[in-house]
């Protein structure tokens, strides 16, 4: 019997616009959740919750304006990071990333809004999409752990990123290989 995880496969490009400018652009994801702003927060908020779906690991609470220490998976190196607003349940703001919750009647809108270098825009897309889908299932009381850099090929990851290349109108990249090798 296969478990959620395994059964697990994102689903086509969409949600996702760019807005092109300079090296950096701004990548802007949309996803509808059922779950209210209030919930949602706390899970972009709590180092524990973020361990369990988001692409980084973060030394302290995301929940009030300061300092705290990132560490990107992929990447051991530590990056200091500023959280330069907090606006609980609506805005939240840190490093290059800047996330919207707007209450629906049926859960919440929520908007990342991230500066990413544009030769890896469709990378970045392909990642968060993933890490979305892994942000609802947990939301939903069925997580199915982090599923990010190496560990997200296995789960759809170069046909996302080659999606969103074509919609981005940019050149798929070919993932490294040091990230096929961990599959």
């Amino acid at each position: 019997m296969m478990t959620v995880r395994e059964q697990y496969a994102p689903g086509p490009a969409s949600g996702a616009q760019v807005q092109k400018g300079g090296e950096k652009w701004t990548l802007i994801l949309v996803r509808q959740v059922r779950h209210s702003p209030e919930k949602v927060w706390q899970a972009l908020i709590d180092p524990a919750q973020l361990r369990e779906w988001a692409p980084f690991d973060v030394d302290g609470s995301l929940g009030a304006v300061g300092t705290v220490n990132f560490t990107w998976a992929g990447n051991p190196r530590v990056v200091e990071t500023k959280v330069t607003r907090v606006d609980a349940p609506r805005v939240l703001e840190y490093g290059d990333l800047r996330w919207e919750l707007e209450p629906l009647d049926s859960g919440t809108r929520l908007t990342l809004w991230i500066k990413i270098d544009r030769r890896f825009i469709a990378w970045g897309a392909a990642g968060w999409h993933i890490c979305f889908d892994v942000l609802d299932q947990l939301l939903n009381q069925t997580p199915i752990g982090r599923i990010v850099a190496g560990e997200a090929i296995k789960f759809g990851f170069q046909r996302l990123n080659a999606e969103y290349a074509r919609q981005f109108g940019v050149a798929v990249l070919d993932v490294p290989a040091k990230f096929i090798a961990q599959r």
